[in-house]
């Protein structure tokens, strides 16, 4: 996921930089932009037993064909920036009747910045019915992006339209559970926390204990590396992420006060007052798992 993360970053600066290139020029939404972000996906661009440009149907060209074990999976479909594909039905009609008069069950349609999977066919459904993803690189979060466009990956392509099924239930449950009144810090907690595993916040911890990982809540729980399985070990995992998180002066000082934190011996209990002091100062959420 991290070379895809990079890829869709890299593809938002573009877009800012050079964004009337790309209204114009859709050979360069090719090359720069959509290349760059399949690519990221594991599909090898530039190999014509996985991708092939200028896919002949009956309908016309497909800009390229994306092919699993000889056969072509599905067709992509290019625009330049200036398309709005969100709103204009024409586009994607057309990769629809490609796919529909090749036998091909799904198509991907780009402008480099907006991505759109449709299944092509289904008996008794519109064609809006059946899109399978949506994902917008310049108007969503980054992690949003990134988790619709990772269906589209050489691994997972096959597995698009059962993954976005479980992301839409997701959704709306999340969305449902929100109107009755929880809070997304609790429903985020329930979907993040482990089967078998007792986390516990550092407010409740009495020093006793022997951690074996450490959480600081960050839009989620993110997991941070323990140098040792202690309460003091917990300190110095809180402090390294302090660090990262900050910038020159304050940067050094957490800095040294690792450093020295590390070299000395520091009873659990003393340990854990300068924790909870540091989570309260720095209005951080710090559980560790025991």
């Amino acid at each position: 996921m991290e070379g895809l993360r990079k890829a869709v970053v890299r593809v938002r600066r573009k877009i800012a930089s050079h964004r009337k290139l790309y209204e114009k020029n859709e050979e360069a939404v090719k090359q720069h932009l959509i290349g760059e972000i399949f690519q990221a996906l594991g599909w090898d661009w530039n190999n014509p037993e996985e991708v092939r440009p200028e896919e002949r149907t009956e309908d016309g060209r497909a800009d390229y064909a994306l092919i699993l074990n000889g056969s072509v999976f599905a067709y992509v479909e290019a625009k330049n920036l200036s398309v709005n594909i969100l709103k204009r039905d024409e586009p994607l009609r057309q990769l629809a009747r490609y796919c529909f008069n090749s036998g091909v069950k799904y198509g991907i349609l780009t402008n480099g910045a907006v991505w759109i999977a449709i299944k092509a066919f289904e008996e008794g459904s519109s064609l809006h019915d059946r899109i399978l993803i949506s994902a917008n690189i310049e108007k969503e979060p980054l992690e949003k992006v990134v988790l619709k466009l990772s269906f589209l990956s050489k691994s997972r392509i096959v597995e698009m339209e059962r993954l976005s099924s479980l992301l839409r239930a997701l959704e709306l449950s999340f969305s449902g559970l929100r109107r009755e009144g929880y809070s997304d810090d609790m429903l985020l907690s329930y979907l993040t926390s482990r089967e078998g595993s007792s986390t516990i916040p550092v407010e409740e911890l009495s020093g006793n204990e022997t951690p074996r990982a450490a959480y600081v809540y960050e839009g989620g729980w993110k997991l941070l590396p323990l140098p040792e399985q202690s309460i003091k070990g917990v300190l110095l995992s809180v402090l390294l992420y302090l660090e990262k998180r900050s910038q020159g002066r304050k940067a050094e000082e957490i800095r040294k006060a690792y450093e020295h934190i590390r070299r000395i011996q520091l009873e659990p209990k003393t340990a854990l007052e300068v924790l909870k002091k540091l989570g309260e100062e720095e209005k951080l959420r710090i559980s560790v798992e025991v």
